[in-house]
Order: C-alpha cells, then structure tokens, then sequence
C-alpha cells in the first residue's frame, strides 16, 4: 500500500464543452462567460490522467460542490481479454509460445 500513497493521479471533471473561433477566444477577458452544451442536470465525465474512468452527478451542498460517482467505466475488451485481435490482419497481443509458459 506505500507504494500508492505516492502515486500522482490528475483527476478531471468534464461539466460541458464549447466550441469557439479562436479571435473569440482572445477577445475574453476577466469576468467572460463561456456557454456550456450542458446543464446542471447532465452528467459529468470524470479523467483519470485524461482517461475516461467513471460518470457521475454535481451536487451542491451549502458552498461545496462536489461529483457524485455514478457509473465506473470500464476499458475495452480488446485490453482486458489476452489474445484478442483487432482487424483481420491483426495479430494477437500475446503470443500462443506465452500462452504455454
């Protein structure tokens, strides 16, 4: 479990996003507010180290806001289950020699 006291993990909660001409962008200045396509009601994308890892709510408490986890992600099966391949002319990620070590 030391090991993971120091382990440094960049969490990022995704709220909404907005898409904008750069000449807008260097127009902003302090106080400018940026529409979101999203509302308070929607769910929140949470990254891990910019990895999609879990879904969750905002919830407002008094003066804190915090993100209530909802649903964890889970990676793909082409990383999770060995030798799987991807394509036709893929090859598997372990070979079957591994397989019999």
């Amino acid at each position: 479990m030391a090991v993971f006291e120091t382990l440094k993990v960049d969490l990022t909660v995704v709220l909404g996003r907005a898409r904008m001409p750069l000449h807008m962008l260097l127009r902003m200045g302090r106080g400018a507010v940026i529409e979101l396509e999203a509302s308070d009601s929607d769910m929140v994308e949470i990254l891990a180290n910019d990895h999609p890892i879990a879904r969750g709510q905002i919830v407002v408490t008094g003066d804190r806001i915090s993100v209530e986890v909802t649903e964890l992600i889970r990676k793909a099966a082409a990383i999770v289950e060995p030798g799987t391949t991807i394509g036709d002319s893929a090859t598997p990620f372990f070979e079957d020699s591994y397989a019999s070590d």
